[in-house]
């Protein structure tokens, strides 16, 4: 019994050596990430592409609701022919809108992301830098510890010094 305590204590004492060398930092990568100027520079771009989407499916539906107008305002009544043509036009009309709406949306995150990747990966950077830089085993997202320490280092303002961000 004595002989396992003695080989226990062996095994663990290398641990506690190695935890007591263990650097914690911790960081806000959303607001290092929102600072950035290339995020600035991202939304500007991400807002005009909203923008002009947003032109586009109102002039569908301006399309749309012209239609129904003119055959709501039409004086002759409609042989059956004629009125599946509107409902066909009016329902190509509806699919169009449809389909523009998911192809924008799926344009849209595509160049969300071409547009932040970079960015993202260039925080990401940064963070390994001043991890290596100042001999940190690990740092971590702020916001996803309930609890930091004393001892735990805010790698916050070395990340933002590094990136050139004030």
């Amino acid at each position: 019994m004595l002989k396992k305590l003695v080989i226990l204590l062996f095994a663990i004492a290398p641990i506690g050596a190695f935890a007591q060398e263990l650097k914690l930092a911790y960081i806000n990568t959303n607001q290092v990430f929102a600072l950035m100027p290339e995020v600035k520079d991202a939304d500007t771009k991400l807002a005009a592409k909203q923008e002009q989407i947003k032109k586009d499916l109102a002039a569908i539906e301006a399309e749309y609701n012209k239609k129904v107008e003119e055959f709501k305002a039409s004086t002759i009544d409609p042989t059956p022919a004629v009125t599946a043509d509107r409902q066909k036009q009016l329902e190509q009309l509806q699919e169009r809108y449809q389909s523009y709406t998911q192809t924008s949306d799926t344009e849209f995150q595509q160049l969300r992301q071409s547009l932040l990747a970079p960015v993202q990966q260039k925080l990401q950077q940064a963070i390994k830098a001043v991890g290596d830089e100042q001999g940190y085993a690990f740092i971590l997202e702020a916001s996803a510890l309930p609890y930091v320490g004393s001892k735990a280092v805010d790698v916050t303002p070395f990340v933002k010094t590094k990136l050139g961000i004030k």
